[in-house]
């Protein structure tokens, strides 16, 4: 009796494991049958049998063509008969993903992201005016704000300027502007429940305060 016992690892490899060895076995009959007829007769069956295996696809768009693909798919596509609906290829199921195309731009300020490059051509396309002024501005306190989070507690806003200067390719110039960026301890500051953690320092203008742009 022990010698007659079978080991599922040393059973039929099942394609789609989630039907069951069972009807892995009825659809490996329906392959065996000579008339296809007969064939069609028995595919029909098992879709019907997997059906009602799968209630909760029964919501799904193309319910049926869900399953008939399943089908060909257990069947290693040489179940001879007829569909509904188009047959899957082989070809087609184990074709691998188009590979993700990643930007590779390596730019200098990469504590920047590459998302602010965009940002700042897309700026650089505006006509002037206030709304591009605020672009302008929010980008900015952007910049400062990625600076300040990896490199240093502080950073003058010149330094912001500068930078925004060289990545517009010298479209966007606020180097000689009297406005002020929000300072670093604002950009900064951390809250917890019971509200925000020190102060903020005034400044002789600050740009993004009290501005209904922003």
């Amino acid at each position: 009796m022990i010698d007659n016992l079978e080991y599922n690892t040393e059973r039929e490899h099942l394609i789609i494991p989630e039907y069951g060895r069972h009807l892995q076995k009825m659809i490996n009959y329906a392959k065996s049958r000579e008339t296809k007829e007969e064939r069609n007769k028995l595919a029909k069956a098992i879709i019907s049998v997997m059906g009602n295996l799968q209630p909760h696809l029964r919501d799904v768009p193309d319910f049926q063509h869900k399953l008939w693909d399943q089908l060909f798919i257990m069947s290693d596509f040489e179940l001879d008969a007829d569909s509904p609906f188009p047959k899957p290829s082989k070809e087609e199921l184990v074709a691998g993903p188009e590979p993700l195309k990643y930007p590779q731009n390596h730019p200098k300020y990469r504590f920047y992201g590459n998302n602010i490059k965009t940002m700042i051509d897309v700026a650089c396309t505006w006509e002037d005016g206030e709304m591009k002024e605020a672009l302008v501005y929010t980008i900015a306190n952007h910049m400062k704000k990625c600076y300040l989070n990896w490199n240093k507690d502080t950073v003058e806003d010149i330094v912001i300027f500068d930078h925004l200067f060289e990545l517009s390719d010298g479209k966007i110039n606020l180097k000689n502007s009297e406005e002020d960026l929000t300072d670093s301890s604002s950009l900064m500051r951390t809250k917890s429940k019971y509200g925000s953690k020190g102060g903020s320092k005034k400044s002789k203008k600050k740009y993004s305060s009290n501005r209904k742009r922003y």
